[in-house]
């Protein structure tokens, strides 16, 4: 039982990563990476809007949920994302980075209906 729920829960959260960078592409950014993997944490979309970097966190949960999206978002969450957007930016552009944004897509997953809010510059 605890093995398929944590299974569900990861396909989940890929399944709504899928949906986010959809959502984005037509929204005209370039997904530049996905899944990115520091010692201070994961984040889970980098895209290119204009001149500007940006990193974004999805969120997932199905309809209902006590927490929403945006609200499960916590500021330990949050040093994690910068932190983890600082050691991107250091390795890919030394000590002149671009300009760079924090945004968060939020997804409520209602059986095959999903609602998504991109929320720009959360941090």
């Amino acid at each position: 039982m605890l093995f398929s729920k944590i299974a569900e829960h990861l396909q989940r959260g890929q399944h709504g990563e899928r949906l986010a960078a959809g959502y984005l592409r037509k929204h005209g950014l370039a997904i530049l990476a996905n899944n990115v993997r520091s010692r201070y944490g994961e984040i889970d979309l980098i895209a290119q809007d204009g001149d500007t970097v940006v990193f974004i966190e999805v969120r997932t949960r199905k309809a209902g949920n006590q927490v929403s999206a945006a609200a499960s978002i916590t500021p330990t969450k949050q040093r994690k994302w910068h932190n983890s957007a600082a050691d991107y930016l250091q390795k890919q552009f030394g000590n002149n980075p671009p300009p760079c944004r924090f945004d968060a897509v939020c997804i409520e997953i209602d059986g095959r209906k999903a609602d998504i809010q991109w929320l720009k510059g959360v941090m």
